[in-house]
């Protein structure tokens, strides 16, 4: 019987498991928590989402071809008539996420873990992209890095796959814990330390310390962690540590980078050298954000296996992830939709972009709020005002009862800035902006849903 199956031993090692009907069981290496997806001889997971809850469709995935069903323990009256195998668990995502861990093993594929503040799915994709020119690489889709993403994409390889790039995401103590246990990854990287979720994580001691789980599973597991000397917090943290990587920027590192430029259009130029490499690269993509993510992602695919020819060929196909510094201009205008997400830290990495670009002669910056800083926001808001008032931003609307605050700091000194109370104001504001010789970068919270400001534009320059 081929290892890459989950057989009855494997069941029974979940914690909490009891079987009924053992003697029915097939073995199979495939695992869904979809029932439209149950293919033939499937192992079917009940979990409860917020939308959802999987007990209600056992019964069309038994239909659909699964052989065996997961389910929690309070349901078990419900389904005892199944003619399959049943497994009942006291929690059905613990076990689902203990089927991720024993394929990870079975399978001894190479775990990339990535984290971190800002940069995570940009530096996620482009580890991924070079490391796809020599292995076969799967990787995190969408939003799929929370506690059922993350078993989720380990479940999805199969044992052709060598590499899993695997991105975990947070915004509460506990969660990257959960899912570093089940990734055990060989390279595990944080990319920064910043305000982000503070209104959960308190400070950014408490980032760290939420994000470093991934450090401590990498570690506890004989792997290497990739350590970004440039962030002061990592830095120190990780100072005792011997097993670990790191790369910089202007600092003492293993791989070092350097900025030489940017063109017109605000693409940087990256030279990186290490032991192991060293290359000159023009990238398709904006800003030093993307610089550094490109820095961080040369590091981990490098120690993965890469090699120069890898990284130069998957550099040229870059492309900037929808809503993160992803941009399409003419020669009138260019829009940059960095609308997926927002913290300081992003706002004033996206305020450099505009500063970076000389094509155009008008920058105009339209912000909407940034969530979950706590108790602190408003401050936090405020923090921009230096780094817009020195940039060479035109000018600055924004929407969002936080950003209020930036708005009239700016007004007060002199500089042209707009705060609409409401989204319609906003919006017949966007409607009448003058496109031409104009760059125009739309940033803010998803919850903001500031893509929409983006999509009006997109239907005026088409």
């Amino acid at each position: 019987m081929s290892q890459n199956k989950f057989t009855l031993e494997d069941l029974f090692e979940i914690p909490t498991a009891v079987m009924y009907n053992p003697d029915a069981y097939k073995a199979t290496s495939k695992v869904t928590i979809d029932s439209r997806s149950v293919k033939k001889n499937s192992i079917f997971v009940a979990i409860r989402g917020k939308k959802f809850n999987g007990h209600n469709f056992v019964l069309d995935a038994v239909k659909s071809g699964a052989t065996t069903v997961v389910i929690q323990r309070n349901r078990l009256r419900a389904f005892d008539e199944l003619d399959c195998t049943i497994v009942t668990v006291q929690n059905t995502i613990n076990a689902y996420a203990e089927l991720a861990k024993i394929w990870r093993r079975k399978n001894k594929y190479k775990v990339i873990s990535i984290t971190g503040s800002a940069g995570k799915t940009s530096t996620k994709e482009m580890v991924a992209d070079i490391l796809s020119e020599k292995y076969k690489v799967v990787r995190t889709i969408a939003n799929n890095n929370n506690h059922i993403g993350v078993p989720l994409t380990i479940l999805s390889a199969t044992e052709k796959d060598e590499i899993l790039v695997l991105e975990h995401g947070t915004n509460h103590f506990g969660e990257i814990e959960f899912t570093a246990k089940v990734a055990e990854p060989d390279l595990a990287l944080i990319t920064n330390i910043g305000d982000s979720h503070l209104e959960h994580l308190i400070d950014r001691n408490g980032v760290y310390k939420e994000k470093s789980a991934l450090f401590g599973s990498a570690l506890i597991n004989s792997g290497k962690i990739i350590v970004n000397n440039n962030d002061e917090i990592i830095k120190v943290k990780t100072k005792e540590i011997t097993n670990k990587i790191t790369y910089g920027i202007k600092v003492k590192a293993d791989y070092k980078g350097k900025i030489k430029g940017y063109n017109k259009y605000g693409k940087p130029v990256m030279e990186i050298e290490s032991e192991n490499i060293k290359l000159k690269e023009a990238l398709p993509l904006l800003g030093s954000a993307n610089a550094n993510n490109f820095l961080s992602a040369v590091t981990v695919a490098s120690e993965a296996g890469a090699s120069k020819k890898h990284i130069k060929e998957a550099a040229k196909n870059f492309e900037s992830v929808k809503g993160r510094l992803d941009f399409i201009k003419n020669k009138d205008v260019m829009l940059i939709d960095d609308t997926y997400n927002s913290s300081p830290d992003s706002m004033k990495s996206a305020i450099e972009v505009l500063n970076n670009i000389t094509a155009y002669k008008k920058k105009i910056l339209i912000a909407g709020d940034m969530f979950e800083l706590g108790e602190n926001a408003i401050e936090l808001h405020k923090s921009l005002f230096p780094d817009i008032l020195k940039s060479s931003i035109s000018e600055f609307y924004s929407v969002g009862k936080f950003m209020n605050s930036l708005a009239w700091e700016l007004i007060n000194n002199g500089f042209k800035a707009t705060h609409f109370r409401q989204r319609k104001g906003m919006m017949q504001r966007v409607e009448s902006i003058e496109l031409k010789n104009v760059a125009i970068l739309i940033k803010g919270s998803r919850g903001m849903k500031m893509d929409e400001f983006v999509n009006v534009i997109k239907e005026r320059i088409k």
